[in-house]
């Protein structure tokens, strides 16, 4: 009986599959909520861990213990930058005019370029989109050997006394999100270099006897009519460091103790956490310490969301 043939496995939808831009996710789609609230925030990817809850959801496990594996990320406040003012356009939202906030770390230097002088600037009446410049502190999480900050924006709703109180204050985690909310995570997967097709689309190994290669998709045949190869054929390249998204991930906890979390010894490659943190079901993209972008769900589901009711949280050495 001959043995089944996959030519090629791997969504089309990732196309191309090459090296993200930067280490840290952009965000191309936000929610559209009717509260007055910072849509986003952002953390460091410190390990994973499983807890004990007592399932509370529709399930068939409902009312019994379950253990849950969960990834944790540490969120130290984001500070502001500026506030920014959009209009829309045909092709693109174009810059109007921004308002700076008045006390920036002289870290940022590090990142960008900063005005000499405070320039004093009026808010336009045609803007049509608001978004806060905000810039993380990376100096505050101690396993993290840098003091460069990542800067990005976050969309705001319409609330332009809201905005500009965020302004002259540290955003902290706890005045976004709670636990029991679906979010979606943003951010850059691990990178494993150069791959074959194998390893990169699942291609299945061809017999010991086939000419020249086993590890190749084998003879192109209608995939080189057109005198080129196409590009969905199945070959080597770029394996990692891409930019994805998972949505509907659940907050389990959300705290300001890091002794509740903190494993003997610490994470393995990241160490002790000391500042805020939530605690997320399931893993997420990315390797320790990389930021990751969190909003909340663009479209939830009601089904995978519930209060959850810790029971333990596991401690024991991760090494």
């Amino acid at each position: 009986m001959p043995s089944p043939l996959a030519p090629r496995h791997g969504s089309m939808q990732f196309w191309p599959r090459k090296r993200a831009s930067r280490p840290y996710a952009r965000i191309r789609s936000w929610p559209e909520l009717d509260d007055s609230i910072l849509l986003g925030f952002a953390g460091y990817k410190a390990g994973m861990t499983h807890i004990k809850i007592r399932d509370t959801s529709n399930s068939p496990n409902k009312g019994q213990l379950i253990s849950v594996p969960t990834t944790i990320i540490e969120c130290p406040p984001l500070k502001p930058f500026s506030l920014r003012f959009y209009k829309k356009t045909p092709d693109n939202l174009q810059l109007l005019t921004e308002i700076l906030a008045s006390n920036l770390d002289k870290e940022l230097k590090r990142k960008l370029r900063l005005p000499k002088k405070p320039s004093k600037k009026e808010i336009p009446n045609n803007y049509d989109e608001l978004y806060l410049l905000v810039y993380t502190q990376p100096k505050l999480v101690s396993s993290i050997p840098k003091k460069k900050p990542e800067v990005f924006e976050i969309k705001l709703p319409s609330n332009l006394e809201y905005a500009k109180s965020l302004l002259e204050k540290e955003i902290k985690i706890f005045d976004i999100f709670k636990p029991g909310q679906l979010i979606d995570i943003h951010a850059v997967s691990k990178a494993h270099g150069i791959k074959g097709p194998v390893r990169r689309f699942g291609v299945t190994l061809r017999q010991k006897k086939s000419e020249k290669s086993t590890r190749n998709p084998g003879s192109l045949g209608p995939w080189k009519q057109q005198q080129h190869v196409m590009y969905r054929v199945a070959h080597a390249g770029q394996t990692g460091y891409h930019l994805r998204t998972e949505f509907n991930k659940l907050i389990l906890k959300i705290s300001n103790n890091p002794r509740e979390i903190n494993p003997k010894g610490g994470f393995p490659h990241y160490g002790l956490v000391k500042n805020d943190y939530i605690l997320v079901k399931g893993s997420i993209p990315g390797s320790k310490k990389r930021l990751i972008r969190f909003i909340p769900s663009i479209r939830p589901n009601p089904s995978l969301k519930f209060t959850p009711e810790i029971i333990s949280i596991d401690l024991s050495s991760k090494q």
